[in-house]
């Protein structure tokens, strides 16, 4: 039987010798803000550190980040943090986590760190770095970790096998088997396979495409795509993929060197991580094939070729700008606008009002639902199978993807010989020990939801999210009136006024007698009465007749004041 977690899980106990804790607070559940936490001889290891992007129910939110709640009184007892690749999801909330100690020890490949600096800089943090390659052995106080290099759409991927007195885990990182990559950089199955014989008790893999079935489509099958789309194209082409993705970019800037067209990148993001990997090697460019965006009008329209940001729908990326109209990029009739990436969960509504509004500028607009634009950086359930069956582990944790990929990717592992008693399908905060080559959940931690919103950072509540949400969907009304508390009458007002709800202030007339009735009754039963109960009369008393009468729950907010 799998070993589910649930929410009414207790505290876990006081964590026993020789035995290896892990604690994930994000990633499960939700594709993004990926983080695990390892625990052994009172010493913690920490394996990733990302964001997670918000969805419309969260309007405002910029970011969302793990729960860090856990560690915070721990600070000192982290060794280090690994990086397994580049992307925001397993990296964007680094910044946040040094706040709490600045030199902790950051751990990953060349283009992994270079990315972590890069954005540190932006907070002022000047981090404590280690370069760490595939094949390479550090330890870490009571954790021995060996890096494995994996295929991802990142180059300088790394998953990470960690052993402890409690027992060995390999950790995938995001990966899949592309076998023809475009960097010749495969995930090394042999290093897999030694492994395996030494002995994984504990397989923590990539789900996010483990309920799609065979294997991922190779990265240099979009290269033909773009060839042609390019050849076919009259005026500019924008292709807008994810700030990270080198090796999208390289097939963008090869098949515009093979068309004669010049590409600006567009997007700060976009701007910083390509100079970056074209510094360290990552990236090849063509000579003389990148312009300045603002020298790109100097070109005809059939000679451009835009890399932009904003292929998730980000309302302040470029590409929300330009489908706005509020861009210094205008698109136009006949221009090309590919969307080169995935949608993720959640994002799929903001992707396809962005769609809707280039075509309506008269684009033509492509995507991974028409045309071969995007291949998956994630192991389908055909490549799970394979790594179960190499590495033969003796207990399986899915990590990375929500609720759906991680049932799916239990299931392979089970059909792959996996006990279904050492499946483990966790949620964040769900904690886990590992000993003597059984692992078990123990107990639940409290984890939530941080959220970054402009410059603060966790003082957003849900309560705060669910009063945005009423507002944008269903207006408030404000109520000022004040009362003569020793006549107990109602002497001006109530005044109302109201917004976003579609509706004459004149249609409230009628409520307003009723107002009066009911604060006059409540002065005249009790006269130590406080505001703030009679400005929940008020309450009471508006929001039932605009729930009956008008259909809506708007924000009220009642102001009573004493004459």
């Amino acid at each position: 039987m799998t070993q589910l977690a649930f929410s009414h899980l207790t505290t876990p106990p006081k964590l026993a010798k020789d035995t290896l804790r892990i604690v994930p607070l994000g990633g499960l559940g939700e594709v993004g803000r990926n983080m695990a936490v390892f625990e052994i001889a009172g010493k913690l290891l920490i394996v990733d550190c990302g964001v997670l992007f918000p969805e419309e129910t969260q309007p405002g939110v910029d970011l969302i980040l793990p729960d860090f709640s856990y560690i915070e009184d721990r600070v000192d007892d982290i060794l280090a943090v690994i990086l397994t690749h580049g992307h925001e999801d397993h990296i964007g909330a680094v910044p946040y986590l040094l706040r709490l100690r600045r030199d902790i020890p950051l751990v990953g490949s060349q283009l992994t760190l270079a990315l972590v600096e890069a954005k540190l800089v932006e907070h002022r943090i000047r981090p404590k770095t280690m370069v760490v390659e595939e094949g390479q052995v550090e330890q870490f106080g009571p954790f021995n970790c060996e890096f494995v290099a994996v295929n991802h759409s990142i180059p300088d991927a790394l998953a990470v096998f960690i052993r402890t007195a409690g027992g060995t885990v390999l950790h995938t990182g995001d990966f899949k088997m592309d076998q023809l990559p475009l960097d010749g950089r495969i995930t090394d199955l042999r290093h897999f396979a030694r492994l395996g014989e030494e002995g994984v008790d504990l397989f923590m893999s990539d789900s996010t495409n483990a309920d799609v079935p065979g294997f991922t489509t190779a990265e240099k099958e979009i290269g033909p795509t773009l060839d042609r789309l390019f050849g076919q194209a009259k005026k500019r082409i924008i292709v807008a993929s994810f700030s990270s993705h080198v090796h999208r970019v390289q097939q963008v800037l090869d098949a515009a060197a093979k068309h004669g067209r010049k590409v600006a990148f567009v997007g700060r993001s976009m701007v910083r991580n390509m100079q970056i990997a074209a510094k360290l090697g990552y990236l090849e460019v063509p000579d003389g094939i990148l312009v300045d965006l603002k020298n790109v009008d100097k070109l005809p329209d059939e000679k451009v070729v835009l890399m932009s940001t904003g292929s998730q729908g980000e309302p302040m990326a470029a590409l929300s700008r330009m489908a706005n109209g509020d861009h210094r990029v205008q698109v136009g009739t006949g221009d090309t606008v590919i969307l080169a990436s995935s949608l993720i969960p959640g994002n799929e509504n903001a992707v396809f009002r962005i769609i809707n509004g280039l075509l309506k500028l008269g684009a033509d607009v492509i995507h991974k639902g028409n045309a071969k634009v995007h291949v998956s950086g994630h192991a389908a359930a055909g490549e799970l199978l394979y790594c179960y069956n190499i590495l033969e582990p003796l207990n399986a944790m899915p990590v990375h993807g929500e609720t759906r990929h991680l049932i799916a990717n239990g299931k392979i592992a089970e059909e792959s010989g996996v006990p279904g008693e050492n499946i483990i399908l966790a949620d964040n905060g769900t904690v886990v020990d590992l000993h003597d080559g059984l692992a078990n959940i123990v107990g639940q931690v409290e984890v939530g939801f941080v959220y970054v919103d402009g410059s603060s950072v966790g003082e957003i509540t849900d309560a705060d999210l669910k009063d945005r949400r009423i507002l944008g969907d269903e207006g408030f009304i404000s109520i000022v009136t004040v009362i003569n508390r020793s006549t107990g009458k109602v002497v001006s007002g109530p005044e109302i006024h109201a917004r976003g709800v579609a509706e004459e202030d004149a249609v409230f007339d009628e409520i307003i007698p009723k107002i009066n009735a009911a604060l006059e009754e409540a002065v005249a039963e009790r006269k130590d009465h406080t505001t703030h109960q009679l400005q929940q009369v008020v309450r009471r008393v508006i929001g039932t007749w605009v729930n009956r009468r008008l259909r809506r729950k708007p924000m009220i907010i009642p102001v009573v004041l004493e004459a």
